[in-house]
Parts: C-alpha cells; structure tokens; sequence
C-alpha cells in the first residue's frame, strides 16, 4: 500500500463494494483504512456525469490526500 510506503493516496470505491474496501484493508492490516465511497453504478455514466461525480469527491480526496489516514 503506498500509505505504507510513506505516499499518501486516496482509493475509491463504488458503494456496492464498501464490504470489500474493508475486507481488503483487514486482509492487508489496516482494518481502519479510510477509502471514498462513490454511488453504484458508474460504467454507465456519460463524461459529463462522471466529471460531475470526481468533482464532488474531489474535497473528499484532497483531504485524504493532504491529511492522510489521520483525517477526520
């Protein structure tokens, strides 16, 4: 993971896989790991509505981004 690594990151996930986000984090030993969450689904959206949705997150993942793990 590049947290561990000393590189902050954000990952994102759709919600239908919020259950494994966290399975994941536990399997890798953080179970405490802090990942966005986006509405399910997205394959389907056209350009413009996804450019929509990353700028919604984007606040979400400057923090996580900027703060790291640690953020609130």
């Amino acid at each position: 993971m590049f947290e561990q690594q000393g590189v902050p990151s954000a990952s994102i996930v759709t919600h239908v896989f919020t259950v494994t986000g966290k399975a994941m984090a536990r399997t890798w030993g953080v179970p405490d790991f802090k990942f966005l969450v986006l509405p399910h689904p997205i394959a389907n959206l056209t350009p413009e509505q996804m450019d929509q949705r990353a700028a919604e997150i984007t606040p979400q993942v400057v923090d996580l981004l900027m703060n790291g793990q640690g953020s609130k």
